[in-house]
């Protein structure tokens, strides 16, 4: 714990809400992780900085959190400051460009740019992830990834400098980014898209609902895709077809809807998420020899 920190924190950050030894399992997707020593949402910019360069500082570790969709967070939970970035949430547009926050959810910058007759966002009207996080991992679905419509972002480096970055120097990949390798924290993405008819849009983001719907197990609480595609295959289906759907560790299955997904059944922890991801991918690599990579982040520590 850095109790130690917290009047400082609070000093510095008037604005912003700091709470103290906070259970990250009130804000992750799987309902899983211990607690955070600091947990602190920020609602500027400014502060956002000043948190990074206090903590860079006070050398505190620091951990970005967005909507926590496709992360697991262990049961021992995080050291350090958690900073979670939901209310840099703010939308607008000019013209054709769209301007959204790092909190915003990406669904709701799609439904945005429906409500404006902007097309190139409709994939994302089904991924979980704040902007932010979509960015981190140039999230994709349905043939479309944010590179195909991202410009730049505003982002912090960790001394706490804010930087600009066009996408070219962003080396957006398969869930990849100058994002992750840099740790940076986005306070901004920049969307260019073209203008549509509004009716073409919605039809669009209803049939991809409507798929998304039928085939993921989204009644219960999951990490969303767990495994990263193959080369040559799909991950699922290496799963299904080592019998490992409706296998369980703990309180956690995978799922009998979709098997690239895991879900939490039974109050399921971190530790329960781990061990079942490191059972499927030994069982799909002894039958098949295939290598299945995460595409979920685990991060924190584990329990004593």
């Amino acid at each position: 714990m850095l109790k130690q920190y917290e009047n400082e924190l609070k000093s510095l950050l008037p604005n912003s809400l700091i709470k103290v030894d906070e259970p990250l399992k009130n804000y992750t997707y799987t309902h899983t992780g211990g607690n955070a020593d600091f947990y602190i949402t920020v609602y500027t910019h400014e502060d956002a900085k000043n948190t990074l360069i206090f903590c860079k500082e006070n050398d505190i570790p620091v951990t970005i959190l967005g909507n926590g969709s496709n992360l697991i967070i262990r049961d021992g939970g995080i050291r350090g400051v958690v900073l979670n970035t939901l209310e840099l949430k703010e939308i607008t547009r000019e013209g054709n460009t769209v301007y959204a926050g790092s909190g915003a959810r990406i669904i709701d910058v799609s439904r945005f740019a429906r409500d404006h007759s902007l097309s190139g966002l409709e994939f994302a009207c089904g991924i979980p992830g704040s902007v932010g996080g979509a960015v981190y991992m140039n999230a994709g679905a349905y043939g479309g990834e944010i590179k195909d419509v991202l410009v730049e972002i505003i982002a912090v480096t960790p001394e706490g400098e804010i930087i600009t970055v066009g996408k070219d120097d962003l080396h957006l990949g398969y869930r990849k980014s100058v994002v992750q390798e840099n740790d940076y924290l986005v306070l901004q993405a920049i969307f260019e898209l073209e203008e549509s008819n509004q009716e073409d849009i919605q039809s669009v983001m209803d049939e991809l609902t409507h798929l998304r719907e039928s085939k993921q197990p989204l009644e219960l609480p999951s990490c969303g895709s767990v495994f990263q595609r193959p080369p040559g295959h799909f991950a699922g289906k290496l799963i299904q077809d080592s019998n490992l759907q409706g296998h369980r560790i703990g309180g956690v299955e995978v799922s009998k809807k979709h098997a690239g997904f895991m879900v939490n059944v039974d109050n399921g922890t971190g530790s329960d998420y781990e061990a079942l991801i490191a059972h499927v991918q030994d069982v799909v690599f002894d039958k098949f020899g295939v290598k299945l990579e995460r595409e979920v982040r685990i991060i924190g520590e584990k329990e004593d």
